[in-house]
C-alpha cells in the first residue's frame, strides 16, 4: 500500500499539535475506523446555504473573508456561493482533504479555510479534484492512486508563488482523531526541503510535511489568535513534532 498522502501527513501533525496544546485526545493512527464506507451523500452537505457560507468565512479575519468568494459543497462538487472581490476563495473542507485516514468517510467533518488567489489556482485545485472522486464513491486508496498519476502526468500545476491558506476558525468540526485544530496558516510549495524555513527543529514555530510522491510541501505556522481577533489562549507558541 503507498505511504499516506501528503493531505493525511499535514493532519496528522496537526492534531499532534492539538493533543500537546489542547489536550483534547489521541490521534488514534492505529485505532480501527469508526466509518468504513460511505455515508449517504445528504449528510456530507450543509442544507443551510447561508450557513455554510457563514462557516466558510470564519476561516480568516473579517477584513479578508467579506471579499472573498466563497464556494459550499453541492452532489457534484463545490460550486460558486458568492462572487469574490480579492482573489482570496473560502470554503469548508469535509473528511476526504480534511480529516485523518480514520476519519475519511465521516460526515461530520466541516474544517473552515480561505486560500489566496495563488492556492486557489494551484492547491485548491487538489481540493476540489479529491472532494470530486470522493462524492463519486472512491476509497482513500483509489483517491491517492488516481492523484498521485495525475500529478506524475502534470495534470495540476505546481503550486503558484506564494500560495497560502488561512485556517483560522473557531467553529468547525476535525473528525474524531483531532476534533478542533488550533489557529494557524499553511503555506504550499513545490518540491521545497522544510529545513529551508527551519521547520520541525526544537523550539521552531514551523511544521513543515514533504511528500516527494505529491511534489508538495506544506508548512503549518499556528496564531494566537482566532479570525475574531480574540486570543487563541491554549495554543502553545512553540510546538514541533
Amino acid at each position: 500500500m503507498r505511504k499516506k498522502n501528503i493531505y493525511t501527513s499535514a493532519i496528522k501533525n496537526l492534531a499532534l499539535l492539538v493533543v500537546l496544546g489542547m489536550v483534547c485526545g489521541a490521534m488514534a493512527q492505529n485505532a480501527k475506523t469508526n466509518y468504513p464506507k460511505m455515508a449517504p451523500v445528504d449528510q456530507y452537505l450543509m442544507a443551510d446555504r447561508e450557513a455554510e457560507i457563514a462557516l466558510a468565512r470564519s476561516a480568516a479575519p473579517e477584513s479578508i473573508a467579506r471579499d472573498a468568494e466563497v464556494l459550499v459543497l453541492g452532489r457534484n462538487g463545490f460550486e460558486t456561493a458568492v462572487k469574490g472581490k480579492n482573489g482570496f476563495v473560502c470554503i469548508v473542507g469535509r473528511s476526504w482533504t480534511s480529516a485523518a485516514d480514520e476519519d475519511y468517510w465521516d460526515p461530520k467533518v466541516r474544517v473552515p479555510m480561505c486560500v489566496n488567489a495563488a492556492a486557489a489556482h494551484s492547491y485548491l485545485l487538489r481540493i476540489t479534484k479529491i472532494t470530486n472522486l470522493a462524492l463519486a464513491g472512491r476509497t482513500l486508496a483509489q483517491v491517492n492512486e488516481t492523484m498521485t498519476t495525475a500529478i506524475a502526468k502534470k495534470e495540476f500545476p505546481p503550486m503558484g508563488p506564494g500560495s497560502m491558506c488561512y485556517m483560522m476558525s473557531k467553529q468547525g468540526f476535525g473528525g474524531d482523531s483531532a476534533p478542533h485544530w488550533p489557529s494557524h496558516l499553511m503555506f504550499f510549495f513545490s518540491d521545497t526541503d522544510p529545513a529551508a524555513w527551519g521547520a520541525n527543529l526544537p523550539g521552531s514555530p514551523v511544521v513543515g510535511i514533504a511528500d516527494t510522491s505529491e511534489h508538495l510541501t506544506q508548512f503549518v505556522i499556528q496564531t494566537q489568535r482566532w479570525s475574531d481577533g480574540t486570543d487563541d489562549l491554549q495554543a502553545p507558541p512553540h510546538v514541533h513534532p
